[in-house]
């Protein structure tokens, strides 16, 4: 059976969205990999799976590139407004996820871009992340991290590493919580806050809306920026616009998303 898709972006975080009720069947995690397979599939970071709703304008759900299911996804959600209101600008709406149900303002500049800002909610923060590991040719230290639930779990550092040390740090930390866990390696270059993405299910990617906000989140608790305050993100695919508000510690979030192509793809 033939099944239409949408392939969207959010600055270089790649997603296949497909509306639910199409499908003939569930996706098998065998599936999702196969679809988002760079070489023999269409390639993707994930499946963003979308319901239009009574009461709301849709809900989504994600599924990594390995087939797993993350709680949310901040650069899917806002492919998926857009995806929702079909280009039209200055229109909020509400869509659920499996984060909860969370309220986007979409803005169409044109040229097929939409820009969004949603409400993400509130970032909660655990206890601190110990991992034993080596991050060069010496023996192994300690690496701490900065735990935060932005309805998905972050692992966070503004310590800094080298990409050599990233790439062996990364897949350990990843695996250390028993559920996994989102990792952000971050330097503050005083103008943004410029952050190396390691996603749970996925790898590195150009960026991650929910590791924006919890990294804006962690910055204002010790200090490194003020709540209230815009605050610029800046991911290997472009830079995202933060605010967290003092004492509740919501995190709001702006950023673009565009439409890249459409297609069929075969499912039987």
């Amino acid at each position: 059976m033939k099944v239409p898709f949408e392939k969207w972006q959010g600055l270089g975080n790649d997603f296949v969205l497909i509306e639910r009720t199409r499908l003939p069947r569930e996706l098998l995690d065998a599936d999702v990999r196969a679809i988002c397979d760079r070489r023999r599939g269409i390639g993707a970071d994930g499946i963003l799976l979308v319901d239009r709703a009574a009461g709301l304008a849709g809900s989504m759900v994600v599924r990594n590139a390995d087939g797993s299911r993350p709680e949310m996804c901040g650069n899917g959600l806002r492919c998926v407004a857009g995806y929702l209101l079909g280009g039209t600008g200055g229109v909020s709406m509400v869509v659920r996820t499996d984060a909860g149900d969370l309220g986007c303002l979409v803005d169409a500049p044109g040229d097929g871009e939409v820009v969004v800002e949603v409400g993400m909610g509130r970032a909660r923060f655990g206890d601190e992340l110990h991992v034993e590991a080596p991050d060069g040719v010496g023996p192994a230290r300690v690496h701490r991290f900065d735990c935060v639930s932005m309805g998905n779990p972050h692992a966070i550092t503004f310590e800094r590493y080298d990409e050599a040390a990233i790439d062996r740090l990364a897949p350990v930390v990843e695996k250390s919580p028993p559920a996994g866990t989102n990792v952000e390696f971050v330097r503050d270059e005083g103008d943004a806050l410029v952050v190396r993405v390691w996603e749970r299910g996925v790898g590195y990617t150009e960026a991650c809306g929910t590791g924006a906000c919890a990294v804006a989140a962690a910055a204002c608790r010790v200090g490194k920026r003020e709540f209230g305050r815009e605050i610029v993100v800046r991911l290997p695919g472009g830079d995202l616009f933060l605010r967290v508000e003092p004492e509740t510690f919501e995190v709001s979030m702006r950023g673009p998303a565009r439409r890249s192509f459409r297609g069929e793809l075969e499912l039987s």
